[in-house]
């Protein structure tokens, strides 16, 4: 393997079998000695892989042409008065980082989890996906803090982080992260390749938009529907099917020197997906109801067709896929669109790099620098917003998730030029956003959720809030930590709110960590660090099935227990039907005096649906004795206000003429602590057909 630009351009011409004169000789051999001399001056070494390396070898790459501006093809920008930006600084552990970005997506899965799943607070969900039209549709990528899965940005995402890993393959293996890459990678393209059931047929969105976001609840006791939508030959979706064409296509490079019968699988996938988007064009939002409301593409179908045509170029090294990627280059407008930046809408910029980089002609170049120079030192007296403390602001609207892509490009950019002022302008414009992120501005915290100082602490996201009454403020605080998550971001002044009600500033999603995931493994390359060893940490956890309790007085002789049995499950959370609680009553006196069990009057009262069992002795204490208040095949779960918990009324009357001990608490077990008002109590335990899943029993160890 080569890196772009390390290489002197080669003749294309054949060798000849005329004597040479001497002053042609003259001339070739100091030829040479200029060709050798580029060489050495361009030449970079690249680090030693550490012994540890797992057996997987080197992506193959695409030669590349070098870019070397010129002048005339790129003029010098109007100067602008600069921003301040801070002075970047290597003080992050951009390995542990890189980790924990990679994890983000393990908190993303949908469907059956595997084994090796390492998020222990998320478990099995969706697993009906695709039932309502008889395909199976499991598997793949939850969007963002809600749980539907959304073709267009999910493929967005997926091209992205395996661009990375074909770029930086090395600071991944060296961060000991390649193996969790590639699965997070696997999880994403399995899921495309089940979503292509036939050439023009793709499955795109799982999900409906507006109902989902009506409910707050974790992904693993959703109940609500949720419809799958597709395009085909009558309903087509250029956008769409050539962005997931670019995404198999470049998961495609990635696998191949790992599993070469599965990347030929996603390339074959690839190029019918190509075919179809290109033979059927359309914008697949006039065809699926989600694409109009959450995930339009603005910017139309052109720039996937691009996209797409230079991924499976690099796959394939088939002229014709370059040959279309440049006609349709015009639809493009590239004099034209450099203010914005790569998104999961917009592929222009990453066609304008590729195209550059992989031909090395000019326009492509200039196209590029004219972008990039908006971004970073300005281009013809117009350049990007930036904050006081150095971010490129482009939208309020996951601001940070702009500059990340922007910087990934303009490392991979950057790599590739030699042209040393502009390497380093792009290179260093990419270090200070992606520094900005990780903690290097004015408010010295990280926008990487569970990362350095400060990181934010409650995200907009339902899974790791883990609310069992379907309430954005209940808990208050998110129980769960989802580790390398990249938030919104700030305003234009670098003012941050840690509110998860507001989604536009702290929300997370698939597309925002995929480029800043190449990023990070890109700084890792330059600048090192180590993963944690022990990652994830444990989560401390609090109760998750438990009974809520009270008790007043209902006679002389009598008490009232009013109860609630709880499911708020987190680790993960799921649906219980077959739970149940015990009341311990000791008896021993009412049995010293002559009376039996019959004499005890319990009833139950329940508009759930619950039922109890008659007094039962306990063995390991004399005289005590329990009844099972069973809520078996009636389904409880942290699903809302209703499913969260069930409620009984459970009434003790002992027989007239007995010393009333229902009220001692220093004599009944389950009495202790229980006051008027509602509270947990540990001495009603909780069982899951008939195993003890919380609390205590009498004479037995917590």
């Amino acid at each position: 393997m080569h890196e772009a630009g390390n290489e002197a351009p080669r003749s294309g011409k054949r060798r000849g079998g005329g004597r040479l004169s001497r002053a042609v000789k003259i001339f070739a051999v100091i030829a040479c000695l200029m060709v050798v001399l580029v060489m050495v001056m361009y030449r970079v070494t690249p680090a030693p892989l550490p012994e540890q390396i797992p057996e997987v070898t080197q992506i193959p790459q695409i030669q590349r042409t070098p870019i070397q501006s010129t002048p005339a093809q790129n003029p010098q920008p109007t100067p602008i008065p600069p921003t301040p930006q801070p002075t970047p600084t290597y003080k992050y552990n951009y390995a542990e980082a890189l980790q924990k970005s990679l994890y983000f997506y393990e908190v993303q899965r949908s469907g059956r989890l595997p084994a090796n799943n390492r998020v222990a607070w998320r478990g099995d969900s969706a697993l009906e996906d695709g039932a309502d039209n008889g395909v199976d549709l499991t598997g793949g990528w939850y969007d963002a803090g809600d749980a539907v899965k959304f073709g267009f940005p999910m493929a967005a995402s997926a091209t992205m982080l395996a661009w990375g890993m074909i770029e930086y393959r090395d600071a991944y293996v060296q961060s000991g992260q390649w193996t969790y890459t590639l699965d997070n990678l696997r999880w994403a393209t399995d899921y495309f390749v089940k979503a292509h059931t036939a050439p023009n047929e793709l499955w795109a969105q799982v999900g409906d938009g507006d109902i989902d976001h009506d409910w707050w609840g974790p992904a693993e006791v959703m109940s609500m529907p949720r419809p799958s939508s597709r395009i085909d030959q009558n309903c087509p979706g250029s956008d769409l099917a050539a962005e997931t064409a670019a995404a198999l296509a470049t998961a495609s490079i990635v696998f191949k020197p790992v599993d070469a019968n599965y990347a030929d699988k996603l390339l074959e996938h690839a190029g019918q997906l190509y075919t179809f988007a290109d033979t059927f064009q359309g914008q697949y939002s006039d065809c699926i109801k989600g694409g109009q409301t959450y995930y339009k593409s603005h910017s139309g179908y052109w720039d996937e067709l691009v996209w797409g045509a230079l991924w499976l170029y690099r796959a394939t090294e088939e002229p014709a896929y370059l040959a279309k990627a440049e006609s349709y280059y015009k639809q493009l407008d590239a004099p034209n669109m450099y203010t914005f930046t790569q998104s999961w809408d917009d592929k222009r910029y990453g066609c304008y790099a590729l195209l550059a980089m992989l031909t090395g002609n000019a326009s492509y170049a200039e196209d590029t620098e004219r972008w990039l120079d908006y971004w970073s030192v300005g281009y013809e007296g117009r350049r990007i917003a930036y904050t006081p403390g150095g971010l490129a602001w482009a939208n309020r609207w996951g601001v940070l998730r702009y500059a990340a892509n922007t910087a990934f490009i303009a490392f991979v950019y950057s790599d590739a030029m030699r042209d040393p002022a502009k390497k380093a302008r792009y290179h260093d414009f990419a270090v200070s956003q992606i520094n900005y992120i990780l903690g290097d501005n004015p408010r010295q915290s990280s926008y990487v959720v569970g990362f350095g100082n400060n990181p934010p602490s409650d995200p907009a996201h339902r899974n790791a809030h883990g609310s069992w009454m379907g309430k954005l403020d209940v808990p208050p605080r998110n129980r769960h930590v989802p580790y390398g998550a990249l938030i919104g971001g700030p305003d234009q002044n670098d003012q941050f709110v840690n509110d998860r009600a507001d989604y536009v500033t702290n929300e997370v999603a698939t597309d925002y960590n995929a480029a800043f995931t190449g990023a990070l493994a890109r700084m890792v390359s330059e600048f090192g660090g180590q993963p944690l060893q022990d990652f994830p940490p444990p989560e401390p956890r609090d109760a998750e099935f438990f009974v809520e309790a009270s008790t007043s007085r209902a006679g002389f002789n009598a008490i009232q227990i009013h109860a609630f049995l709880n499911n708020r499950s987190g680790w993960p959370p799921r649906v219980a039907k077959d739970l149940s609680f015990r009341y311990f009553i000791d008896l021993s006196e009412v049995l010293s005096s002559g009376h039996t069990l019959d004499d005890v009057q319990i009833t139950l009262d329940s508009a759930d649906g619950a039922r109890m069992s008659p007094l039962q002795p306990w063995t390991e204490d004399a005289g005590m004795y329990f009844v099972e208040v069973d809520f078996r095949g009636i389904p409880i779960s942290p699903g809302g206000e209703g499913s969260y918990r069930k409620e009984v009324w459970l009434t003790i009357s002992l027989p007239d003429g007995t010393r009333n001990t229902l009220q001692n608490t220093s004599r009944q077990w389950s009495l202790q602590e229980l006051t008027e008002s509602t509270q947990t109590t540990p001495y009603l335990p909780v069982y899951e057909n008939g195993k003890r899943l919380y609390g205590q029993e009498p004479g037995a160890p917590p």
